[in-house]
């Protein structure tokens, strides 16, 4: 991960660009602590969220999940950094404008709906497809979507898996706007620079009042959503699917 300064700016990049970058441990653990970090930053007044490459967040990496699997310890603080994530962003006092440049799969769903404000590029898409390799969609788009769109549309696409492209996203409420491929960072941090000049405690504390609707998912949902997917994640259905996965790459 990297975090650049642009004036009250900070552009956090995640950066495994030739793993569509996908969450290895390194990079999960950074996305549960960066939040916190920026919380303690007095001259950060908003964030963009990005990817470097061709995708915004790929999701798991492949050898998290196996890992996940077979490691119950290992299981275990996969899954409460989940919930940092999910909790911290949430609670940072700032805005989070996502620049979805790219594919957002799994927890690139997540974390594009746990931001402020999402832009998406005209061939990037959304897909959330926990279900369709034996999780239970646990971390973020089970308590989002919810809140975003419809239930039975939210329902739809985490049962199927199905991919989101860019205008349908912003038509159900899962972005703001489609921007044109290559200018989401660019619009994202001149939207970022606009929303710093805002006056700070009105900004922040209705940043907060409205995330209210989203604490109260969080603590109704999260402790459950994550126990199953812990659960499903130990399971030999997931395992058989994840091998399936592999099997062209190793070949």
């Amino acid at each position: 991960m990297l975090v650049d300064v642009d004036g009250p700016v900070r552009i956090v990049r995640l950066n495994r660009p030739e793993a569509l970058n996908a969450a290895d441990p390194e990079l999960h653990a950074r996305l549960a602590a960066v939040w916190t970090e920026l919380a303690a930053d007095g001259e950060c007044r908003a964030v963009v969220l990005t990817g470097n490459g061709r995708a915004f967040c790929a999701g798991g990496d492949l050898g998290v999940l196996v890992r996940m699997n077979e490691d119950p310890e290992f299981r275990t603080a996969i899954i409460a950094e989940g919930a940092e994530i999910v909790r911290n962003m949430a609670g940072l006092s700032v805005p989070i404008v996502a620049a979805v440049n790219g594919p957002a799969v799994g927890l690139g769903c997540s974390l594009a709906g746990l931001s402020d404000i999402v832009l998406i590029e005209s061939s990037a898409y959304l897909a959330d497809p926990h279900v369709s390799v034996g999780l239970v969609a646990g971390d973020g788009a089970a308590i989002t979507w919810p809140l975003l769109t419809s239930l039975i549309k939210a329902k739809e696409y985490l049962f199927t898996g199905d991919r989101i492209p860019a205008d349908v996203a912003v038509e159900l409420g899962f972005a703001n706007r489609v921007v044109p491929d290559g200018e989401s960072v660019e619009q994202a941090t001149a939207l970022a620079h606009r929303l710093a000049k805002q006056p700070a405690q009105a900004l922040r504390d209705t940043k907060r009042a409205i995330n209210k609707h989203l604490e109260r998912s969080i603590v109704e949902i999260l402790d459950f959503a994550l126990e199953a997917e812990t659960v499903s994640s130990a399971s030999a259905e997931h395992r058989a699917i994840v091998d399936r996965m592999r099997k062209p790459r190793e070949g």
